[in-house]
C-alpha cells in the first residue's frame, strides 16, 4: 500500500516574502471529495471497505470512505467508488461527480486534480439494493 503524503502550500504576503508553509493531510482531501460526491444528484452513497462498514455500524460517520488519492508526478489522482441511484444515466452522473469533485477540491485547497476516476460499484433501487 502506498504511503499517503501531505500536500504543502507556501503562503506569501508580498512577492518574495513567505509567511510559512501550510500542510494538508490526505484525509482532509478525502473528506472534501467524499462530501462532494454524495452531494451529486443520482449518487446514493460512496462505497467503502469492510472496515468502514463496521465502523459505520458502530455509529461512526466516515466521510472519506470510498475515496483514494495519490500523487503521481506532482499530479493529484483521485479515485472515488460510489453507488448510483436506479434510473439515473450513469455516464451523466459520473461526469457530474467529476465536475463537483474538481470544483470542491480547487475551491477549498487551490489544488487542481490531474485525474478524477469514478468507479460505480453498484445501483441502489427502492425495492432492492445491489452493491459490489
Amino acid at each position: 500500500m502506498a504511503d499517503k503524503t501531505n500536500s504543502f502550500f507556501e503562503t506569501n504576503a508580498k512577492p518574495g516574502e513567505s509567511l510559512g508553509r501550510i500542510e494538508l493531510a490526505p484525509e482532509v482531501l478525502e473528506v472534501i471529495i467524499g462530501i462532494a460526491t454524495t452531494e451529486v444528484e443520482g449518487i446514493a452513497m460512496t462505497s467503502g471497505n469492510f472496515a468502514t462498514g463496521v465502523a459505520e455500524k458502530l455509529g461512526k460517520v466516515i466521510h472519506g470512505k470510498g475515496v483514494k488519492t495519490n500523487w503521481i508526478d506532482n499530479k493529484l489522482i483521485i479515485d472515488v467508488y460510489c453507488v448510483a441511484e436506479e434510473g439515473e444515466l450513469i455516464p451523466q452522473v459520473a461526469e457530474n461527480v467529476q465536475k463537483k469533485i474538481r470544483e470542491a477540491v480547487f475551491h477549498m485547497t487551490s489544488i487542481e486534480a490531474g485525474e478524477v476516476n469514478v468507479h460505480v460499484t453498484g445501483i441502489r433501487s427502492e425495492t432492492l439494493s445491489v452493491t459490489e
